[in-house]
C-alpha cells in the first residue's frame, strides 16, 4: 500500500472496514462470518466497528419501539 501513498494503511485495515460497511448495509453477522472465513461469530464481531451515528440510531429505534408499545397498551417494566 505504501507504493500507492498509503503508508499508514494495512490490508487488514481494509478487511475491518469492508466488513463494517457490509454490516452497515444490513448484511447479517452470520453471513459476514462466512464471507470473512471466520470460525466463530465472536471473531467476526471483533472486526465490526459501529459509528456514533449507529449508536444514536439504535437509541432512536428503541424509543420508537417503546412509543409503539405504549400506544397498544403494553407497559414497559424494569
Amino acid at each position: 500500500m505504501a507504493k500507492q501513498g498509503y503508508e499508514h494503511l494495512r490490508r487488514h485495515d481494509l478487511r475491518h472496514k469492508g466488513l463494517t460497511w457490509m454490516a452497515d448495509a444490513g448484511i447479517p453477522v452470520h453471513v459476514l462470518r462466512l464471507i470473512a472465513g471466520h470460525g466463530s461469530l465472536d471473531t467476526t464481531q471483533r472486526y465490526l466497528h459501529p459509528s456514533n451515528d449507529q449508536f444514536a440510531d439504535a437509541g432512536d429505534l428503541l424509543s420508537a419501539y417503546l412509543q409503539r408499545a405504549a400506544q397498544v397498551g403494553l407497559k414497559v417494566v424494569s
